[in-house]
């Protein structure tokens, strides 16, 4: 009887550890899902059917009650010429099949296995049109300790071909390190300018030259679901034709044991850690920060995100959130 693989790396998913084809083989994993552990790991990407047989219903219904949600004359105007696209985040909180795309039980199973901890919604984006969004990494937005355990689903709610704004990506490089604001010299400490990506986007566009790699873009069809691993570079295509849309839905997924954050908004070694609060989709619950399995403070989390926050917002603004969320009101509490 062969012995049992024991893990050395908990804290690295399944699909990007050292030891994935030990790991595979443990697995009672059908040849599906192993196929797509693959693609992710040799990739950094996947496509998969998105297993709802409702979805050109549920697409239909989305694009009826986002479409007065959109300023579709200043895109048609102005926007598309200057390379901005169109979305709603977070739809899921007042239109239910945004929700149900997001918390699929058979998209968070495979997750769950492809990277060895439950996985949860807890971001959505709808586009009505391409975004024409610079490419990027989703590390330096929103990201996990331990890293990489957070990924991207998304859905074509129409046919999109090549005039449409396509999503795009680099194939193979969600390998490549993931770099913060210490690797660019960056220090947001002081700093009261909202964070950008528009800092790295020199670095990603260097790296994409030294490593020779071309850009591929995703011609879905309906009902077609691509899979992104955290520190793939991917973004939108041009879309050449305005006339037409580009219908489609992101969800981004982190998974359990984690403490999650902004890399691009903090500086850890000056003490500053832009800690994300994540909501569970599927549940609406208020996710816990975690270390080693070990819960992180809700005060320490709270400290964090207001010494974040309050630099760029102004004290007295947060201060009176804080006191609302805390006591309900504006008065201070009695000593």
């Amino acid at each position: 009887m062969r012995n049992r693989f024991n893990n050395p790396l908990p804290g690295v998913p399944l699909i990007e550890s050292p030891f994935f084809d030990e790991l595979l083989d443990e697995l009672d994993l059908d040849d599906r899902i192993k196929t797509v552990a693959v693609q992710l790991r040799d990739q950094g990407w996947a496509v998969i059917d998105f297993p709802d047989p409702e979805l050109p219903a549920i697409a239909e219904r989305i694009k009826r009650s986002l479409q007065t949600k959109y300023d579709w004359d200043h895109w048609r105007t102005e926007g598309w010429s200057s390379n901005d696209g169109l979305r709603v985040q977070d739809a899921y909180k007042f239109n239910p099949d945004v929700g149900r795309i997001a918390a699929n039980s058979q998209v968070l199973k495979l997750l769950s296995a492809l990277y060895g901890r439950p996985a949860w919604p807890f971001q959505t984006l709808n586009f009505p049109v391409g975004t024409q969004q610079n490419f990027h990494s989703d590390s330096v937005h929103f990201s996990s300790v331990p890293e990489r355990f957070m990924c991207g689903v998304w859905v074509a709610l129409e046919d999109i071909g090549p005039t449409q704004g396509p999503l795009m990506y680099y194939t193979g490089s969600h390998k490549w390190p993931i770099y913060a604001n210490e690797h660019i010299g960056l220090c947001r400490a002081g700093d009261p300018n909202p964070p950008s990506q528009a800092a790295f986007e020199p670095l990603w566009r260097e790296l994409v030259r030294v490593n020779r790699t071309e850009p591929t873009q995703f011609h879905a069809r309906q009902g077609q679901a691509l899979i992104w691993t955290a520190n793939l570079l991917h973004g939108g295509s041009r879309q050449t034709d305005p006339g037409l849309t580009r219908w489609s839905q992101v969800t981004h997924y982190y998974f359990d044991g984690c403490a999650y954050f902004t890399p691009m908004d903090s500086d850890p070694i000056c003490g500053r850690i832009f800690y994300r609060r994540p909501e569970n989709i599927s549940t609406g619950a208020d996710m816990p920060n975690m270390y080693a399995g070990r819960r992180i403070p809700p005060a320490y989390v709270w400290a964090m995100r207001l010494r974040c926050i309050s630099m760029r917002r102004g004290w007295n603004s947060v201060r009176r959130r804080v006191v609302r969320r805390i006591f309900g009101s504006e008065s201070r509490p009695s000593r």
